[in-house]
């Protein structure tokens, strides 16, 4: 389950069969369970193209146990070592008629608890009563995201397409890249598996066209201690990690 050099060279790596149908159906039950009986949570955006929720983790902790099970964590551990912890997370349902769609970009931004000055910490804003900032390169650098797959995902439902090794190139505005020389890749990922994937990668995605719902946990990790008093604000250790 060693896909390192797979993810350092290109920047992502799709991991099919990593949960079984009971697993994820008993993720599913657990989050349908939580939303038709919290509608009004201030934690959940909820539109025409997209329903999602904000510090998953710590709206459905119930999930974790079902989401770290023996496949996840011997993936984490293999490739990226001890000492991870969950710094974000987000639920995205995607409905059956979404037009929504993102745009080429990069992860940059972490959530903290608070706002302090810091050298290399730049363009702070504030989304959902949090503060969020981007940091210095080298801690995006050693971050990964992963993103677990509730639904088959394809070009036709808003599978992530990304432009591939584009992590290795820092920080960018996205005017810097030749669309035309630069490899893509479209990331179809079968439901229960996963798609891992470093912050500064590009990614974008589709418009959904094939009437198919696509539902996604988005978990973001680091070992990064912040300086200057700075602290992830959804800060979270993995058991037995």
């Amino acid at each position: 389950m060693n896909y390192s050099t797979e993810i350092n060279s290109e920047g992502f790596a799709v991991i099919n069969n990593v949960y079984t149908e009971n697993e994820v159906e008993k993720l599913i039950s657990l989050i349908e369970n939580v939303t038709e009986n919290n509608s009004d949570n201030a934690a959940f955006r909820k539109s025409l193209d997209l329903f999602a929720i904000r510090q998953f983790h710590k709206e459905i902790p119930e999930t974790l146990d079902f989401i770290f099970n023996q496949n996840l964590k011997d993936i984490i551990e293999s490739n990226f070592g001890k000492g991870y912890f969950i710094t974000k997370s987000i639920y995205f349902d995607k409905p059956e008629k979404s037009n929504w769609f993102v745009a080429y970009h990069q992860d940059l931004t972490i959530s903290v608890d608070k706002k302090i000055e810091s050298e290399n910490f730049e363009n702070w804003t504030i989304k959902q009563n949090q503060f969020a900032v981007q940091p210095p390169k080298e801690i995006l650098e050693d971050n990964f995201t992963i993103r677990i797959h509730i639904d088959t995902t394809t070009k036709d439902n808003g599978a992530l397409k990304v432009i591939n090794n584009s992590h290795s190139k820092g920080i960018l505005r996205i005017e810097k890249l030749d669309f035309e020389k630069e490899k893509k890749t479209m990331c179809e990922v079968e439901k229960g598996g996963i798609m891992i994937m470093k912050p500064l990668l590009f990614h974008a995605s589709n418009k959904t066209t094939n009437n198919e719902r696509r539902r996604v946990i988005h978990i973001e990790f680091s070992k990064q201690q912040l300086p200057d008093g700075l602290e992830w604000s959804e800060k979270t250790f993995l058991q037995n990690n």
